[in-house]
C-alpha cells in the first residue's frame, strides 16, 4: 500500500464515525421508534387554533370553559370531553348542587366520556361506545351513571331507560379544586382510576381494560 493511499484512508475513518453515531449507531441513546406517530401511545390528533380567531372581550368569555382528558390504556383509549363550572365560593353539594337529584357534573353540553373497547368500571362492565355522566350526590354516598343519550344538553337528564350503568361511590376529600376537573391521576398496567373533583370532593372510579 502506498503513502498516499493509507493517507488517504486515515482522513475517511474518522468521517465514517461521525456518520455512524450521528446515525444512532452508538450506544448512548434509545434507537427512534418506527412506529407511526399515529400508533403511538397516547398520541392525539391536535388542531392549532391559530392566530387568526377573533380576540374575546372578557364580558363574553364562557363562564364554564371546555376541556378533554384523554388516557390509553394498554390499547383502549377513554376521553372525557367536558366544561368546567366555577366554585366562587359557594356552597357546593347540599347548596347548589342539590343532594338526591339527579345532576350532571359539568356544564353546558353534558359531560361526555368514551372508550374504544370493552371496559369495566368498579367492576362492572361497559361497552365500547360515547356516554354523558350524570350524578345524584348525597350526604353520605353518590350515584353515578353513564348514559347512552351522549350528545345532551347538561338538562334534563335524559331517564332511566337510557342507563348503560348506575354505580354507588364513596367519594373521598381531597384539597380544594376551583373549577370541576376530571382527570387520571394513576395509570398502571391494564388499570386507571378516573377521579371527578369539585370543591374538596373527589369521586374516583377504577377503570380495568381486556
Amino acid at each position: 500500500m502506498t503513502t498516499r493511499t493509507w493517507t488517504g484512508l486515515m482522513n475517511v475513518v474518522p468521517m465514517l464515525a461521525v456518520l455512524v453515531v450521528g446515525c444512532g449507531g452508538g450506544a448512548s441513546g434509545p434507537a427512534p421508534s418506527t412506529q407511526p406517530t399515529e400508533e403511538r401511545a397516547g398520541a392525539r390528533d391536535v388542531q392549532a387554533s391559530g392566530n387568526d380567531l377573533p380576540i374575546i372581550a372578557p364580558d363574553d368569555v364562557q363562564k364554564s370553559q371546555s376541556a378533554a382528558v384523554f388516557q390509553r390504556v394498554a390499547n383502549t383509549d377513554i376521553e372525557v370531553v367536558y366544561d368546567r363550572p366555577v366554585a366562587r365560593g359557594r356552597e357546593l353539594f347540599g347548596g347548589i348542587v342539590a343532594f338526591d337529584e339527579v345532576w350532571n357534573p359539568g356544564a353546558n353540553d353534558a359531560t361526555a366520556i368514551s372508550f374504544s373497547r370493552d371496559v369495566t368500571v368498579n367492576g362492572e362492565p361497559v361497552a365500547a361506545g360515547r356516554y354523558s355522566i350524570w350524578a345524584s350526590p348525597s350526604a353520605s354516598d353518590w350515584t353515578v351513571i353513564f348514559s347512552t343519550a351522549a350528545d345532551v344538553y347538561h338538562t334534563p337528564y335524559p331517564g332511566e331507560e337510557h342507563d348503560a350503568l348506575r354505580l354507588q361511590i364513596t367519594p373521598q376529600r381531597g384539597n380544594h379544586v376551583e373549577s370541576l376537573a376530571y382527570y387520571f391521576p394513576m395509570v398502571e398496567g391494564k388499570e386507571t382510576v378516573l377521579r371527578l373533583h369539585w370543591g374538596e370532593t373527589v369521586v374516583p372510579m377504577l377503570i380495568t381494560v381486556p
